[in-house]
């Protein structure tokens, strides 16, 4: 089920919503938390129901070895230790995650260096599997650290199925969640939290349908389907991911607070406009922020306490080695290991250049290279296939190949004696003639308007707002035609 589908808007969320704050209001409190896991689940099984028995498993599991590692301590005899306890989590975890997602990239590069023929598995990616895995691994850590202590099943069923944040995120901790669960005055309905909610479900809403899954028909027409590409072309199609990509994970970001807010649930922000930074260290602290933390705090640090000496040097390395594993957590793909690999390296040079060379960049260039770092990063995270990124790549870099509309031709047709021509500037994308408007507009939204959460701080209830709210809302649910697919479904 997609939080962008009528079923979901008209359906389940108001069902949802209404009988868990019912049963809270006759103090059935325990059978509140069961019918919201069980809706939660229904939710997840709604898109395939054969990956429910692998989420299950997964949350019961995980449950066992953190009430064991809560429960045990460092100086008990036990047959096992935290530590082996820890490990034995860690590596389930990723096993798992490993097996459904990795396994068929793994015998692909084995076929390709050994020249066997093994076959392909093709087993199906259960749904939000890379978000759930993370997250109980941050449990079983903090469980670890004597930071959580769960004994109660369905508290923690709630915390890794809460349907808002279950599929794509953010990624969550049990310390930041449960305590709100228990709160007496969430149990009753907040109509500022109502209002509120809804404002920012609406504005991630209208960020999907409106604006990201506009820019994907260009993406797709760009990227899968035109055999070549001009100039003008290639760079439309490159910005057209940038832009479908921080759109659709943004807007999904937005519904998932404003869901979590109708039920007193504050998550944490996990965008905050990352396209405005000037450096690549601001652009991580901005972009995917809870990823960020979860990868500084259980990854990042623990590879920098492995070390006997600490030296800058190897904090670099250890950087890098962080970017290598976001970008391969992202899809079993070479092409996400570049992209990993870009990011990497930009934050490496980032940090010399902070470190060492001391000369400060005007913010203005430093914002042209951050943002062309990501858009040309990003357009290896969206083909498919290597060749396709050679066909942007190639074309945004040629001078070869410049069309220009044709209304100019009467103005600039001594261009033509450089290899210029005039015609369908962008008719291999089905691109209209407002299209560079349609680009220029994204520019103007990312980097001029506020962004979603300072409206989310800033908000008050009243009649401007409420128009504003129904504006959005109403051109959203107007042009869900065929509801698409949240980009981070893939991954």
């Amino acid at each position: 089920m997609l939080f962008n589908s009528y079923e979901f808007i008209f359906v389940f969320l108001p069902i949802t919503f209404f009988v868990y704050f019912y049963l809270n209001h006759k103090r059935l409190t325990g059978a509140s938390k069961w019918f919201l896991v069980c809706s939660s689940l229904f939710f997840y099984s709604w898109w395939n129901i054969i990956y429910l028995p692998i989420i299950l498993t997964s949350v019961i599991i995980n449950f066992a070895l953190g009430v064991s590692l809560s429960k045990t301590s460092n100086n008990e005899q036990k047959t096992y230790s935290k530590k082996t306890i820890l490990i034995f989590g860690i590596i389930s975890n990723l096993s798992l995650l490993v097996y459904f997602k990795y396994t068929d990239f793994l015998i692909e590069n084995f076929n390709f260096a050994f020249n066997s023929n093994t076959e392909l598995l093709h087993l199906a990616l259960p749904l939000a599997i890379s978000f759930f895995t993370f997250q109980q691994i941050a449990y079983l850590i903090d469980s670890y650290r004597r930071k959580t202590k769960e004994y109660n099943f369905i508290n923690y069923a709630l915390f890794v199925t809460f349907f808002p944040q279950l599929i794509a995120g953010p990624i969550v901790h049990h310390e930041e969640m449960m305590p709100q669960f228990a709160k007496a005055k969430n149990k009753v309905k907040n109509y500022r939290n109502i209002s509120a909610g809804i404002f920012i479900f609406s504005i991630g809403l209208f960020k999907k349908v409106i604006i990201a899954d506009t820019f994907a028909v260009l993406a797709t027409e760009g990227f899968d389907i035109a055999t070549t590409l001009n100039l003008f072309e290639a760079w439309v199609t490159s910005l057209s991911y940038t832009f479908q990509l921080y759109f659709d994970f943004s807007g999904y970001a937005d519904m998932a607070i404003g869901l979590a807010l109708l039920f007193n649930i504050n998550l944490p922000i996990n965008f905050y406009s990352p396209y405005k930074s000037t450096s690549m260290i601001q652009l991580w602290s901005r972009w995917h922020i809870t990823l960020t933390k979860f990868v500084t705090e259980y990854i990042f640090k623990t590879i920098i306490s492995s070390f006997n000496k600490y030296s800058s040097s190897k904090g670099l390395l250890t950087i890098f080695i962080s970017m290598l594993i976001i970008g391969f957590w992202h899809g079993a793909s070479w092409m996400f290991i570049l992209f990993g690999s870009i990011h990497g390296l930009g934050l490496v040079i980032n940090h010399i250049w902070r470190r060492k060379v001391k000369i400060p960049i005007n913010k203005y260039l430093g914002w042209l290279i951050t943002f062309n770092t990501i858009n040309l990063s990003l357009v290896l995270f969206r083909a498919q296939e290597m060749n396709d990124a050679i066909k942007v790549y190639s074309s945004m870099f040629s001078l070869q190949n410049i069309v220009l509309p044709n209304m100019l031709g009467e103005y600039l047709s001594f261009l033509g004696g450089y290899g210029v021509s005039f015609g369908g500037f962008v008719e291999n994308i089905k691109g209209g003639f407002y299209l560079p408007l349609w680009i220029l507009l994204g520019f103007i939204i990312i980097l001029f308007f506020k962004n979603s959460m300072q409206k989310l701080h800033n908000f008050k209830s009243n009649h401007s707002t409420l128009l504003f709210t129904l504006l959005l809302f109403t051109a959203s649910i107007v042009n869900i035609n065929k509801a698409e697919v949240f980009i981070y479904f893939n991954f």
